[in-house]
């Protein structure tokens, strides 16, 4: 085996999974040694990176794992990493690391030449605007660089403990390698380095960066003071200097004495003046073009922020200001359960004010009334994002809900495709982003992509979704409730139809003809048929006895219940309805388009167990036969069904709306079973 791999895996959950698939998804060189091995390191209860790497291992026999005995530490992991490892050379990631597509076969051509101890490799950088630009050669990494595991072993080559591990194990190998003639390097980008904006140690400024400089130290005295080392020194203190991410403005004067950097603290005040007069001339750009009503509104919320907080106010809003819908809902009916001191106020659209329920306590959005309520109220929860860009002040506690569970990319992760992002802003994005306190997620899928697509500092709340407590509840007699109100005959199989909206597509233009589906069907069946909400109210399509146009129904989650089964393309109704355990079929006459335009996280035609929900059909004469036959509830489909639920509905209990609200709101003592 020529290659081993080893990753340590803590606190990367987002990243870890394309990280280890970039190494098991290399193409095996042809007739070249066998595909490399991957050793994951991680610690006891690290769940989410652990479950990660499991999967991984139980599809490929090449992934091994281990466990990591004792405090976390990187430099421990890829210590014990390299002392299992089997391969002649060694490889170095971390879990957001990627090994880019063709790597191993050129670093398999280049090795082929001769057997140098260290390797070099080309490397580069993507941030998480999915800007690349070529790694920084000045700034040791072990990533960048390939070991042969006999020369490795032999000079007793380790990483140290703490931070900046691998300072002295990789300059320490590249001298010994350069003084032997043995150091070699590869003209190709093989290593691609994932930067995070929150959740690691290079983007948490403090004193903990001084390390860097008694890793210097030991450097330094490890090699008998090689005079190559200076230079060395001063340009790898510098990258951190210049870094934000590490060194706080009140620890730079002190670095520098530390460091024995003279001359560039002054250099550095500079630039920094210099950046912060651009700020402020961007800032009085943007003000200019408020419009006149909109700054006097901020200049009264302004004033309002200075208002205390009230402690017993909550502000909803969902879908972009619709109505009272989906997780928000179902938080404030439970809080006004547990938590009744607390006030519940629902920011809607004045488009959108028929669809309140009478009763209601509402504001309209830009309105005085809704910047005082933004100002003052102490728990804000949405599924979506308020409007107008308001100012999260200390003490104010936002609950982002999220509203589905991804399969299209979302966040920063739609950065690669911006000709149907709208023109969004994803500095705003980011900067919403920063105003949450906690994040809902309906299950472990979602933890991931959201830690990676939303970037930020925010507790992760791994509950599930109250919407679909419901679901979990709901007993025959209400869901036969619903189905009368819905006109539906006692007896009748019911279809729910809800395909989800197309970025690259106006408006709403179904690939089924409800008209014909229950006509060749026969008597029996029952179409309801349910248009993205960017739609508006209605699909446009008739309605009658047998196919019923229910896009203006207030609660989805009501339709699941009256469905038999559901009928969806791309929509992450998909994963909610997965809850009652009732047929999936999934009909894509588009996916390769709607895949290529978008961007999906899961391939759901692959018929893979966990990915696929059940049948699949991909032209209506295929969707009626899946139907007639009974496909889409055979055997085979059940399977499909069961292994997905478990995939995204671990969480699905009844009680996902009470976890969150003892989580988020204070609740009191003679309310909570559990106080002593």
């Amino acid at each position: 085996m020529l290659l081993s791999v080893v990753v340590p895996a803590h606190r990367v959950q987002g990243y870890l999974r394309a990280a280890l698939e970039s190494v098991t998804e290399q193409a095996e060189p042809e007739g070249g040694p066998a595909a490399p091995e991957l050793i994951v390191v991680g610690a006891p209860g690290d769940g989410p990176e652990l479950a990660i790497a499991q999967e991984c291992a139980e599809r490929d026999p090449r992934v091994r794992l281990l466990a990591l005995d004792g405090p976390w530490d990187t430099g421990a992991a890829r210590n014990a990493g390299a002392a299992a490892a089997r391969g002649t050379y060694l490889l170095f990631l971390d879990g957001d690391d990627l090994l880019l597509p063709g790597a191993v076969a050129a670093i398999t051509a280049r090795l082929s030449e001769d057997r140098p101890d260290v390797l070099r490799l080309g490397h580069d950088e993507v941030d998480w605007w999915g800007t690349a630009r070529p790694g920084d050669d000045t700034v040791p990494a072990a990533r960048n660089q390939l070991h042969r595991r006999a020369f490795w072993d032999a000079h007793r080559l380790r990483f140290t403990e703490g931070p900046y591990d691998d300072v002295v194990p990789v300059h320490r190998a590249a001298l010994l390698a350069s003084d032997a003639g043995t150091l070699a390097s590869l003209d190709r980008t093989c290593v691609r380095h994932r930067l995070r904006r929150t959740g690691t140690f290079a983007t948490t400024p403090g004193r903990a960066h001084f390390a860097v400089i008694d890793a210097y130290e030991r450097l330094t005295a490890g090699t008998g003071g090689d005079p190559r080392i200076p230079a060395l020194r001063t340009a790898h203190l510098t990258a951190v200097l210049d870094d934000p991410g590490r060194i706080a403005p009140r620890d730079r004067a002190a670095f520098f004495r530390a460091a024995g950097l003279p001359g560039r603290y002054a250099a550095h005040r500079a630039r920094e003046a210099v950046r912060a007069g651009r700020a402020r001339v961007r800032a009085a750009a943007r003000a200019g073009r408020k419009s006149l009503r909109a700054r006097v509104m901020r200049a009264l919320y302004r004033v309002d922020l200075h208002r205390p907080l009230d402690p017993c106010l909550a502000v909803y809003g969902a879908y972009w200001n619709r109505g009272v819908a989906c997780n928000p809902a179902a938080v404030h009916a439970k809080a006004r359960e547990l938590v009744p001191h607390i006030r519940g106020v629902w920011v809607v659209s004045s488009r959108h004010r028929d669809r309140m329920p009478p009763g209601a306590p509402y504001v309209i959005e830009g309105s005085r009334a809704y910047w005082r309520t933004m100002a003052t109220a102490t728990y804000l929860v949405s599924n979506s994002s308020f409007p107008g860009g308001f100012t999260k002040r200390p003490g104010q506690i936002y609950l982002q809900t999220h509203h589905g569970t991804p399969l299209k990319t979302m966040g920063l992760d739609q950065l690669p495709y911006p000709a149907l992002t709208g023109g969004v802003s994803f500095e705003r994005v980011v900067a919403h982003t920063d105003q949450w306190d906690f994040s809902l997620s309906a299950n472990p899928h979602s933890t991931e992509v959201w830690e990676r697509a939303y970037p930020s500092s925010y507790e992760q709340l791994p509950y599930g979704y109250p919407r679909n407590d419901i679901l979990c509840t709901a007993t025959r007699e209400q869901t036969d409730k619903i189905r009368a109100e819905l006109g539906i005959a006692p007896g009748s199989t019911v279809l729910l139809y809800a395909p989800t909206h197309r970025d690259y597509r106006k408006g709403f233009v179904p690939r089924l003809g409800p008209e014909r589906l229950t006509r060749e069907l026969g008597p029996g069946w029952v179409l309801l048929v349910r248009a993205h909400y960017f739609y508006g109210r209605s699909a446009g399509t008739a309605a009658g006895d047998r196919v019923v146009d229910v896009t203006g129904h207030p609660g989805v989650e009501e339709l699941f219940l009256a469905a038999d089964a559901l009928i969806t393309d791309y929509s992450s109704l998909m994963f909610d309805y997965a809850c009652l355990d009732r047929p999936i079929i999934t009909y894509a006459p588009d996916w390769d388009a709607y895949r290529a335009s978008r961007g999906t996280y899961i391939d759901l035609l692959s018929g893979r167990p966990g990915d696929t929900p059940g049948a699949v059909a991909t032209t209506q004469d295929e969707l009626l036969e899946v139907l007639r036959s009974g496909a889409w509830r055979s055997p085979e489909a059940e399977a499909l069904r069961a292994a997905f639920r478990g995939r995204f509905c671990p969480y699905d209990d009844g009680h996902a709306a009470e976890r969150v609200v003892r989580r988020v709101f204070p609740v009191p003592p003679d309310r909570d079973p559990g106080h002593p």
